[in-house]
């Protein structure tokens, strides 16, 4: 509960620097764009040149390892969420798709899942919250985090306060593997965040809405789903033993990859 308390007086300074400004898109954007540069510097000063140096000295295999790693700490996180939305058929696909990588894939940092055509959902307390029909409030760039809206502000508190590596133990150890995957997650985003360099005008404004449009089609596809979501009629069925695959559990057919997706945002602009 700590570090949702620590969210408080950003929160509460945003809504201040929101009676600066007249504009109805953006209502916090003096104190976003404020935000937006400490972070852009913060990253050019310290995490960029860390990541750029992690990247150059850990073999790629590792770097696979660690992000894989932690992506099954993140699957717990979207299983978790899956279940509060009523989403049974991507809760038992994620649980499945957990206990697989960590029993055979070495603890998650071999992603043995997505072979078996056991794909992940990613899924955020924010998404649950607009789920239930809580709004996004003003779109809000949080420090370190970024891009948010003050009701995804909130679920990024609940995460740091009970997501999975809020419980490892000591806290040292938690906030050394936060550091990890910080480390890790910039320096898998070091040719992206090049390019974006290099075609964005205004970076504020190009960040603002590719998380807002991302983050807009996120909460209408979990708004439009039933309230208890079964999917198939046996969720578990193409991960079962049978003549069909030769007795070789999650041998179903391939199915196609996902697309990646972009950044994330809110309702109608979070």
């Amino acid at each position: 509960m700590k570090q949702l308390t620590r969210l408080l007086p950003v929160l509460a300074l945003a809504a201040l620097g929101g009676c600066a400004t007249h504009n109805p898109q953006d209502p916090l954007e003096p104190y976003n764009r404020a935000m937006f540069t400490i972070n852009d510097k913060v990253d050019r000063a310290v995490l960029k040149p860390v990541a750029t140096g992690y990247k150059a000295v850990t073999p790629t295999p590792i770097r696979h390892g660690v992000t894989n790693f932690f992506g099954n700490f993140g699957d717990v996180w979207s299983m978790t969420n899956d279940f509060l939305q009523g989403n049974v058929h991507d809760g038992l696909s994620t649980f499945m798709r957990v206990g697989v990588n960590t029993v055979f894939g070495l603890f998650g940092t071999l992603d043995i899942a997505t072979e078996m055509g056991i794909y992940k959902h990613p899924n955020d307390f924010g998404l649950t919250l607009a789920r239930w029909g809580v709004g996004s409030g003003p779109y809000v760039v949080l420090p370190f985090y970024g891009p948010s809206t003050v009701r995804d502000a909130a679920g990024t508190g609940v995460f740091l306060a009970y997501g999975p590596t809020a419980q490892v133990s000591p806290p040292s150890a938690s906030y050394g593997a936060l550091a990890l995957n910080l480390v890790n997650t910039r320096a898998n985003l070091l040719d992206a965040s090049n390019l974006f360099d290099q075609i964005s005008l205004d970076p504020y404004v190009f960040t603002r809405s590719a998380y807002e449009q991302r983050r807009k089609s996120q909460v209408e596809e979990v708004r439009d789903r039933p309230f208890i979501d079964l999917g198939e009629p046996n969720p578990l069925a193409k991960y079962s033993y049978g003549p069909e695959n030769d007795g070789i559990p999650g041998a179903a057919p391939a199915m196609p990859a996902v697309a990646a997706s972009t950044p994330k945002t809110g309702d109608a602009a979070p």
